[in-house]
């Protein structure tokens, strides 16, 4: 049976799916088969936004219509039914899981008690542990007219009380508290609040066992970001249409609200950074001030324009804003300005898989201030011996945060890389230096609705560092004849400067490839980084994530057809990179023949690198030559290769040459499933990965990791 955890709140606006995606994430990353389940849905005609962003996580494999019990309406109309039903589906998503995340109601009627107790009732019938979440904040709106998303901070005393409350109703239905969280806490207060909350689970809980570890409380404080809406909130909340602009945008928070309803010169100093302008249709003049002050850069950026009371554009303002071509959403909407400025200071942020910004803070305000430990142990979930590809991506992730570095991404101009950056500042996994004219990157990031704050934005055109660089890659290539003149001309290349910064110790690995070619990336590193004492190549190695655990592949990326003492090389290097990953390396020489069944030229290749890699590196596993399915499966080893200690069990999978290496990593890749990491350069003195140029973000990130991973173990 799997395990279970009902997360429900004593009001409305809570923001429990913050709390619910943390959960989900934590648990994805201890056990393989995680499911989500909607106790009660608000409607059968709209999609459950929180449901489909927690099923859109990677750890989830679930449809959406199985994860969901009954809707508001069936509850209202016979409760004792419904919530049979919720039982009957529940135990359909539980038969398929190993630990199921249960979100519990969203409170149509702010505060009601009636409500928490059927969530605890639910709870008690489902045999799940509730997750108690008290907002830190009430749901009164600020009185200042130009905020969005703000609302009352709550002292430590008043959520101790609202906690009390919640308890006393969990207490009458039975259901068994597993822990309690204080969303949108006061940030200057948050360990008042965990003590007073505790306070108010000591007094509301019986004698506890002998023995028995308290319950956990924790607080998460407050972040702008999150509760503030998205500009697709506000159309929705407007009834409008987008005009122009790009729709990519639409997922950019709006931190407050200007109405322009006075003349151009007098809206233009009140606009505000991040700001939604509420501007009357028939003053175009406004309008086009507005996209042009956007645009100089001389004045707060803002997230958007809702141009009210359904008046037509002119046809040459319309041909004046095609011309413009700004990226900043227009929307329209039959509206007056009262109505519109009033929906719009209701509507509230809602944290869904389409803003990266806002699913990446509240991952990241969730790791900072829960536990996850704690949270593992109290919920019974031990760590998997098997590793997913998600699990396996987290591991990267926790070791890169534990001893963080500085890596350098020279590609600025690409947003694939820039979003990336963004997650990867956010979820804390490394330092970073982004290569570009720092307005225009970070103009971008503005505009991409991303933060990059946290970054150093550096020119590869500033002045000082390119005349360092080049008489240090004059002092290096000096035997080619390259003089400082010419130097200072090759490491303008973005490469070459983000390869210089690593090789001088400004940064501690470089990760580059998005939008140039692998030479592009790594002739930069055989030039200036260098191999390490004893490797005589650079190779690669590809982490292939399969369902249940990780295998390295090497080499796939980089060395067309190497020599036997290469190939030892290629064995040794790519053992040392399994360790540094922590995989057990257990190498297999592969080829078509298995022990000494074949002969011939390339059989004898691999013969000979085996010996080789016995001779140099003697405290290694290794077999070969040997065949695939002898290395991967143990019934063909022991037909094959009885005895061997690595035979059916390797985890490091030596190719012959790159065109059967690259050929089987990526018909693995595509047919089993699997998940591949890489390429991973190694021996280098210092750590440079190259990407594909269709990386993903999340490849990137990845790389990120991993490059920050192996300078720590420079």
């Amino acid at each position: 049976m799997a395990q279970s955890i009902y997360i429900t709140s004593a009001e409305g606006h809570s923001g429990k799916s913050t709390v619910a995606l943390g959960v989900l994430d934590a648990l994805s990353h201890a056990t393989p088969r995680v499911g989500v389940f909607r106790a009660i849905a608000r409607s059968t005609t709209e999609r459950d936004y929180v449901l489909e962003m927690l099923l859109d996580h990677d750890g989830v494999d679930l449809p959406y219509d199985e994860c969901i019990g009954v809707t508001y309406d069936d509850v209202r109309h016979d409760p004792e039914a419904a919530l049979a039903t919720i039982v009957e589906r529940y135990k359909a998503v539980e038969a398929q899981c190993d630990a199921v995340v249960i979100v519990g109601s969203d409170y149509t009627d702010v505060g009601s008690p009636a409500e928490l107790a059927y969530n605890a009732r639910i709870a008690a019938n489902l045999g799940a542990p509730v997750l108690l979440v008290v907002g830190g904040r009430s749901a009164q709106n600020q009185t200042q007219p130009e905020q969005l998303g703000s609302s009352l901070a709550r002292t430590p005393a008043e959520v101790g009380q609202l906690a009390d409350l919640a308890l006393a109703e969990l207490r009458h239905g039975r259901a068994k508290l597993f822990a309690v969280v204080a969303n949108r806490a006061d940030p200057e207060r948050v360990d008042e609040t965990v003590a007073a909350i505790r306070r108010a689970v000591a007094a509301s809980a019986s004698a506890p066992a002998p023995g028995a570890a308290p319950v956990p409380v924790w607080a998460i404080p407050e972040d702008r970001f999150l509760v503030a809406p998205s500009i697709r909130g506000i159309m929705r909340a407007v009834d409008g249409e987008l005009l122009t602009g790009d729709p990519d945008r639409l997922t950019r928070e709006a931190l407050a609200v200007v109405v322009a309803g006075m003349s151009m010169v007098n809206v233009l100093p009140r606009l505000l950074e991040g700001g939604v302008v509420i501007i009357p249709a028939d003053r175009s003049e406004v309008l086009l001030a507005t996209l042009l002050a956007n645009a100089s850069g001389t004045f707060p950026s803002i997230s958007g324009i809702v141009l009210n009371g359904g008046f037509e554009l002119p046809e040459p303002v319309t041909r004046l804003l095609d011309g413009l071509g700004s990226k900043v959403p227009v929307i329209t909407t039959d509206l007056g300005t009262y109505e519109t400025a009033v929906r719009i200071m209701s509507t509230r942020g809602r944290l869904a898989a389409d803003s990266q910004r806002r699913y990446d803070t509240a991952l990241a305000l969730f790791e900072q201030s829960v536990d996850i430990d704690e949270l593992l142990t109290a919920f019974g979930v031990a760590r998997a011996t098997v590793v997913t590809p998600l699990m396996f991506e987290f591991q990267l992730i926790e070791r890169a945060r534990a001893q963080r570095k500085r890596v350098v991404l020279p590609e600025g101009d690409d947003d694939r890389v820039l979003r990336a950056a963004a997650t990867v500042l956010k979820r804390g996994i490394a330092d970073l230096v982004i290569l570009g004219e720092p307005f225009e990157v970070r103009a971008r990031a503005i505009e991409l609705g991303i933060d990059i704050q946290g970054a150093e934005v550096l020119s590869p055109l500033d002045a000082v560092h390119v005349h360092k660089f080049a008489e240090e890659y004059a002092r290096l290539r000096a035997h080619k004849g390259v003089t400082v003149a010419q130097a200072a001309d090759t490491v303008t290349d973005v490469s070459y400067f983000g390869t210089m910064m690593v090789h001088l110790g400004m940064a501690d690995g470089m990760v580059s490839g998005a939008a140039h070619t692998t030479a592009h990336t790594i002739r930069p590193a055989f030039e200036i980084i260098k191999t390490r004492p004893g490797v005589s190549v650079v190779s690669s190695v590809f982490l292939m994530a399969l369902a249940d655990r990780v295998l390295v592949y090497g080499d796939c990326a980089v060395i067309p057809d190497p020599t036997s003492e290469q190939l030892a090389d290629i064995a040794i290097s790519s053992a040392a990179t399994a360790a540094q990953f922590g995989i057990d390396p257990r190498v297999a020489m592969l080829s078509y023949s298995t022990g000494e069944s074949g002969s011939g030229a390339d059989v004898e290749k691999v013969r000979d690198a085996t010996a080789l890699v016995r001779t140099r590196a003697p405290e290694l596993l290794v077999e070969g030559p040997i065949q695939y399915d002898a290395a991967a499966d143990a019934a063909v080893a022991a037909a094959k290769m009885p005895g061997s200690q690595v035979a059916g069990r390797a985890t490091v999978f030596v190719f012959p040459d790159l065109n059967t290496g690259n050929n089987t990593y990526k018909a693995v890749q595509r047919s089993a499933g699997a998940v591949a990491i890489g390429p991973v350069l190694q021996g280098l003195n210092k750590p440079i990965n190259d990407l594909s140029r269709g990386a993903l973000v999340d490849d990137i990130v990845n790389t990120i990791a991993i490059t920050a991973i192996q300078a720590q173990g420079e």
